[in-house]
């Protein structure tokens, strides 16, 4: 087993850590520090560290990056890290960017929930050096998968988390690079309050696609009749919009017929 270190903060890297577990020697991670989460605002620990902590494996929580963040591993994996890595460590030992994407498609924060945005058939995951610039650097490894009509951005995620598992194995054991191309880079900027607004004005399959680039951790906004709702899930048939799954404001989660039973 290769001893490395993970640099992983959200859902996605700590999926990545949790299938690393089984297949490497995880000598510590490197996660953000614990913040505030949830409607009353407490502090709680990133879903990494969470993983971690059930494993017993240590816990690195700077709120920056330093010359004095010491890690003794064969190589360092990042996945969704969310920290600048300063060159000066980057310059000590190998790091590992996961990014689920076919880069150079869909460089940046959001390549998940852009993709699906955007209509893309396919994606996939790359392996690649981490670097100063972007999700720019020398490429170990890549693989595609397709992207379903109605896949939504968790089960996209959890497709990644798993290829981008087998990649590294093949990857740590003796690791190649090739410069990224240029050409067809675009860039995956981060989801913002506008970006879960929907229009449905808009094409039945744009509609859908926000909706489940946004399911089921940030969840699309609509208003539907005059009530406000978060829409989780839905589906195009014969070119029409069908609502699956809402969920009206201080409410649960429920299929849009038991919203409308209690609407009327």
């Amino acid at each position: 087993m290769t001893r490395i270190a993970v640099a992983a903060t959200a859902p996605f890297g700590a999926d990545v850590l949790e299938r690393l577990l089984d297949r490497h020697d995880v000598v510590a991670l490197l996660t953000r520090p614990d913040a505030p989460r949830g409607r009353g605002r407490r502090l709680a620990a990133p879903p990494a560290k969470e993983v971690a902590l059930e494993a017993g494996v240590p816990v690195l929580q700077p709120d920056r990056l330093t010359d004095a963040v010491m890690i003794d591993a064969d190589a360092v994996v990042v996945a969704a890290y969310g920290l600048l890595i300063p060159e000066r460590l980057l310059g000590r030992g190998l790091w590992l960017n996961v990014h689920p994407s076919l880069l150079p498609r869909w460089r940046g924060a959001a390549p998940v929930e852009r993709a699906i945005i955007a209509g893309d058939r396919e994606t996939g995951v790359t392996i690649h050096r981490t670097v100063k610039e972007l999700d720019a650097g020398p490429v170990a490894a890549q693989r595609a998968f397709g992207i379903g009509d109605d896949d939504d951005a968790g089960v996209v995620f959890a497709r990644a988390a798993e290829l981008a598992a087998e990649l590294l194995d093949a990857v740590l054991a003796g690791p190649a690079f090739e410069a990224q191309s240029d050409d067809g880079v675009t860039y995956a900027e981060k989801i913002t309050a506008a970006d879960r607004e929907l229009d449905f004005s808009l094409p039945a399959d744009a509609v859908h696609n926000r909706v489940r680039a946004l399911s089921p951790h940030i969840g699309a906004r609509g208003v539907i009749d005059g009530h406000p709702l978060i829409v989780w899930r839905t589906r195009v048939v014969d070119g029409r919009l069908e609502l699956l799954d809402v969920q009206p404001e201080g409410r649960r989660r429920m299929t849009y017929e038991e919203f409308l039973r209690g609407a009327r």
